[in-house]
């Protein structure tokens, strides 16, 4: 399955990604805390837009805040599975 990575940064700073199927819903979703080295589970949810935009939302681990981006479908590259960030196990 290829599958394509959006980024972002919360308002806290904490860096967010997602990694998206070829129907740009969310498989997974994660977030870099300021300071941290380990990224941690994010969840994230997938939200049709028009035109060729969708938005992501994330719940923010680092914050708490809920972080809505928008993407433009075009602007995405489909690759072979790539690797994730290791999770950190201790949340």
């Amino acid at each position: 399955m290829k599958t394509a990575s959006v980024q972002t940064v919360c308002e806290c700073q904490a860096r967010l990604g997602a990694e998206l199927d070829e129907q740009q819903l969310a498989l997974r979703g994660w977030a870099r805390c300021r300071h941290e080295q380990h990224a941690k589970a994010a969840p994230v949810t997938h939200m049709k837009g028009g035109g060729g935009n969708f938005q992501l939302g994330w719940a923010c681990p680092c914050c708490g805040r809920n972080t809505l981006r928008s993407f433009h479908a075009s602007a995405l590259v489909y690759e072979a599975a790539p690797e994730a960030p290791r999770l950190d196990p201790e949340g």
